[in-house]
């Protein structure tokens, strides 16, 4: 089927892996590799947010740099606006580079410490080499100014400001090419609960003021639910779930969604007490060794309830239609359609799990903290205002 330029997504991956080579012994030969991602397919639409999340080491920050191609895909193809980018040169991919671009975890990390941040902003307009120095830095302003800094900032260095304003300084540099694409890999995480807050809604707004695309790299349920379109997610290196994020978030369809989505802590009190917890047993396997079949079969609450579960051992699911913009890997997902056989399902696990959590607090017994050794400086039921020396 032909496609226009309207209709066409942004990115389309197929198929994309990354094997990490292991190196052991004295001459350093390859003894084994790490699957960081391995066959995972998924588009983004023009002006959408596209939510990634996952538990870490699951391959989410992995996935974003292969897309802006700092990482050399073991296999598969990635596409931008219908050109596919995966086998061009360096000379040949640097247009590309200046319609995607990323914003780091760690703002501070990802600045030169030694450089004004004015100069750190307009780095990309000098490697592209677009305009005059006068015209730069008129452009710097402009995008400083956007994000919510001052001009003048431009002089200052890394240091002089908050984590919240560095992460501006940040989403300033990967905007002052005009890109279409930003990768956010989880630029908030490192961020209080209420800058947390202003960092999202400016990208919000800078999403619809400039008609930007966002892949949001995540781990934390809350903050996906707020920004993204649709949601993404990723266990061991595969594509679990993909859907509408109203719709994830109201009726997921995989096993582990289902698990991630009932740990996310709930602020009423009386839905606390009714919300079913699902706790997954065992550590997540190594990406070096990872599990025949689908990759979630040994620690999946579904298939222990099932009567035929071998098929999860031996047959990797694919990612297939179950509903209108929802895929879901998983043999089973069926089950999990119809309400009351889900909601027994679901009991279930959330039965076995507190019993599981029961067993295991009468196992560890309580914990007895001792009591806090002050060395005779200071003594902390003494009353506030108390002469004891050393009080504050």
């Amino acid at each position: 089927m032909t496609t226009t330029n309207g209709d066409r997504p942004l990115v389309e991956v197929e198929h994309l892996a990354e094997f990490f080579p292991i190196h052991g012994g004295v001459l350093q030969r390859q003894v084994g590799e790490v699957k960081a991602v391995d066959d995972v397919s998924f588009t983004i639409r023009r002006g959408e947010t596209l939510g990634l999340v996952g538990e870490s080491g699951c391959g989410k920050t992995t996935v974003g740099r292969l897309l802006l191609r700092l990482l050399e895909p073991t296999d598969g193809t990635i596409t931008f606006d219908g050109t596919d980018i995966t086998g061009l040169s360096e000379r040949d991919l640097k247009p590309f580079r200046r319609r995607m671009q990323i914003i780091f975890q760690d703002p501070f990390a990802s600045l030169d410490p030694r450089a004004p941040i004015g100069a750190s902003i307009e780095e990309g307009l000098r490697i592209h080499q677009i305009g005059t120095p006068a015209e730069r830095r008129d452009q710097v302003a402009r995008i400083m100014e956007l994000v919510g800094l001052q001009p003048y900032h431009a002089r200052r260095y890394p240091h002089e400001f908050s984590g919240g304003q560095r992460q501006r300084i940040g989403i300033a540099r990967a905007l002052v090419l005009e890109p279409e694409l930003l990768v956010c890999d989880e630029p908030v995480s490192a961020l209080d609960v209420s800058i947390q807050a202003q960092v999202l809604n400016l990208l919000r707004q800078l999403q619809r003021d400039l008609g930007l695309t966002y892949l949001f790299v995540a781990h934390n349920m809350g903050v996906v639910e707020h920004i993204s379109d649709r949601v993404a997610v990723m266990y061991l290196g595969t594509m679990s779930e993909v859907a509408p994020a109203q719709e994830i978030y109201r009726f997921p369809l995989h096993p582990y969604t289902i698990a991630l989505l009932s740990a996310v802590p709930v602020a009423d009190p009386g839905a606390r007490a009714r919300q079913k917890r699902i706790i997954l047993l065992g550590d997540v396997p190594s990406p070096v060794n990872p599990p025949s079949g689908c990759r979630f079969h040994t620690r999946c609450w579904l298939r222990k309830q099932l009567d035929n579960p071998t098929r999860c051992e031996t047959e990797r699911p694919p990612l297939r239609d179950l509903g209108p913009d929802h895929q879901v890997s998983c043999h089973f997902a069926e089950e999990l359609v119809q309400v009351e056989r889900r909601e027994e399902l679901i009991a279930n696990a959330a039965a076995v799990s507190s019993a599981r959590a029961v067993s295991d607090e009468e196992e560890i017994g309580p914990v007895e903290l001792p009591p806090p050794d002050t060395g005779g400086i200071f003594d902390p039921a003494a009353p506030i205002g108390d002469d004891t020396p050393g009080h504050p």
